[in-house]
């Protein structure tokens, strides 16, 4: 997490912290939520049944990450994008958009 780096929007070095962490019960650690905390890092992770501590949950975030991973898990049933066989970087996110530019159109339909 030290290394992430989030692009601008226009010109510039890419921001080490982004605005906001979120992630699933297995990076719900008092390690990481500290560690995310010095650097001024929003926290969305929701909490182990073993963990003694709570504290707010946005749940409205957490829906949006569910939403993400999914459609990209919907992604990766094209094969050439799971086990990446393009070398080129530019020719992978071209698969990625054909990939999306179709469940697009299937959802429409």
């Amino acid at each position: 997490m030290a290394r992430g780096a989030v692009r601008r929007a226009g010109r510039g070095r890419p921001r080490v912290r982004p605005l906001r962490l979120v992630g699933d019960k297995g990076y719900s650690s008092r390690a990481i939520r500290s560690f995310l905390r010095r650097r001024g890092v929003r926290v969305t992770i929701p909490r182990r049944k073993t963990e003694r501590r709570t504290g707010p949950f946005d749940r409205a975030a957490y829906r949006e990450r569910n939403r993400v991973e999914r459609l990209i898990n919907r992604c990766k049933q094209y094969r050439s994008l799971a086990t990446r066989y393009e070398k080129r970087a530019a020719h992978y996110l071209a698969l990625w958009s054909i990939a999306f530019i179709i469940l697009w159109t299937k959802a429409l339909l």
